[in-house]
């Protein structure tokens, strides 16, 4: 084979994910009481597009987490050698933009570094100029050409993204079979056999359905706007560096891409730790209530009575130096990286539960009090029967609102904690990194404050998205809003 596949940690607690969040929208589905809130989330229309941004966060991710070794050219039939540096399927992808690096600072879709240097003009004199890019531009015959070709590739890829977005759109709607009503059934052919034409009335009465649902209009909308956002930026960074390059001359676009894995790892495992603790030992405090909900009172009020950057500092601390310290653990360094980030995603975990923890015992506190509980009581109903047939279902909504609105926090902790320097691994790319690295940029003169820029709108993007769906699914499952009726 001419690569081997490379699973990480890290990649196989998203696996683990991955296949608990296919289970559970299997499970979903099979129940209406449970399908009802999510059909009203997908009513808004603002968590429609929330839902879109986050889901192209989410595909660059997989795709991110997909690992492999290629294999070194074999030399005298010997065995098969695979070079020790992981790659991913995105790596593969994004090729140009990881190989084409520059000798160092480049602004965003500049054709000449960022920095004077001493050259020599076709004259033979040496001068102070900026001289041009190996990749970026290297099309053209001269920089000042550089504007009208940027509009032409922006314009180009605009059009190449409406069409595929248009493409998908279409296939989504041939897709989509609405009850024909009466007066469109007058469009539908006698004959069956003639499937052209039967697939074209079909087609036209679910667009007309589609146009007249605003949630609809306007994820048609949004998704027209991000396919042509996206085939522009494509059409540019195969000629330009779109958003610059950093003091190594690595593409900053590159480096934000291969942030979001980070961002979503942090964000998504660190709730396989959160979520077992809060969920036993809220529910075990609130039901069970005495001498256990002190014990546990008492430990979440020391927690969280702690710094909790002192606390992660330390754990971190500890655990690199003994990752240090047992080097033949690791056969790259990437999984070496990777341990360290699942180390992080535990700490995290175990740092941030205690909030979770205080809802579900209050919570619990109010449920147990009801009158199906305790006539659950008097029936003899075993304890755990009543934890898990009516104390936990009933909660579930507050533990959903609490970790979809807690994601958008932990990522936020990942950037923190990398700016201080017990994050990520340095060698690892994240949003923290960047903006670490970004730290002494902002006082060069001139300035240079793309890599910050690009760390920062992507942040914005992910969080604002994540923070969004948040306040929708949290209306959705507000059992206050007294919403029973099925959305049609």
């Amino acid at each position: 084979m001419n690569f081997t596949p490379v699973i990480l940690w890290s990649d196989a607690l998203v696996f683990l994910l991955l296949a608990a969040g296919i289970a559970s929208t299997w499970y979903v589905r099979r129940h209406e009481h449970l399908l009802l809130p999510w059909r009203r989330v997908a009513q808004s229309a603002t968590a429609m597009v929330s839902l879109l941004v986050l889901s192209l966060f989410l595909i660059v991710g997989l795709l991110d987490t997909l690992h492999y070794r290629a294999a070194l050219p074999e030399k005298n039939g010997g065995e098969t050698v695979y070079t020790p540096e992981v790659l991913s399927v995105f790596d593969k992808l994004a090729g140009p933009l990881r190989a084409q690096t520059e000798k160092t600072y480049s602004a965003p879709l500049a054709v000449t570094l960022y920095t004077k240097e001493s050259i020599t003009d076709p004259q033979g004199n040496v001068v102070r100029d900026y001289p041009r890019l190996r990749y970026g531009g290297a099309h053209l015959a001269d920089g000042a050409q550089r504007d009208g070709d940027v509009l032409k590739r922006v314009l180009l890829g605009a059009v190449c993204g409406l069409l595929a977005g248009a493409l998908l759109l279409a296939a989504g709607i041939a897709s989509f079979r609405p009850p024909i009503t009466q007066f469109e059934g007058r469009l539908r052919p006698e004959s069956s056999g003639f499937k052209p034409k039967a697939f074209l009335y079909d087609w036209i009465p679910a667009c007309a359905g589609m146009t007249r649902n605003r949630t609809l209009k306007v994820l048609l909308i949004a998704t027209l706007i991000i396919a042509a956002l996206i085939g522009a930026i494509a059409n540019l960074a195969t000629v330009y560096h779109v958003l610059g390059t950093d003091k190594v001359g690595q593409d900053v676009l590159y480096l934000s891409l291969k942030s979001i894995r980070t961002g979503l790892i942090i964000g998504t495992v660190t709730t396989l730790v959160t979520l077992p603790l809060a969920l036993l030992l809220g529910i075990a405090a609130g039901y069970l209530r005495g001498w256990v909900d002190d014990v546990i009172q008492y430990i979440y009020t020391v927690l969280s009575s702690i710094p909790s950057v002192l606390l992660i500092a330390a754990a971190v601390l500890m655990m690199q130096v003994t990752i240090e310290t047992h080097p033949e653990w690791f056969d790259t360094s990437a999984s070496r990286a990777d341990l360290r980030l699942v180390f992080l995603c535990l700490i995290l975990g175990m740092t941030s539960w205690t909030g979770l923890c205080r809802l579900l015992r209050g919570e619990t506190l109010k449920l147990r009090e009801l009158e199906y509980i305790q006539a659950a009581q008097a029936f003899g109903v075993s304890s755990l029967r009543i934890l898990t047939r009516h104390i936990v279902p009933n909660v579930m909504h507050i533990i959903l609102i609490a970790l979809v609105m807690d994601f958008s926090a932990l990522v936020l902790a990942e950037a923190v904690l990398s700016y201080v320097g017990v994050g990520v691994d340095p060698s690892m790319i994240s949003f923290g990194t960047m903006i670490n690295g970004a730290r002494l940029e902002m006082g060069r003169d001139p300035m240079v404050w793309w890599a910050l820029a690009a760390a920062f709108g992507f942040m914005l993007a992910l969080v604002l998205a994540a923070n969004l769906f948040a306040d929708a699914v949290r209306d959705a499952f507000d059992p206050r809003l007294n919403r029973t009726e099925a959305v049609a």
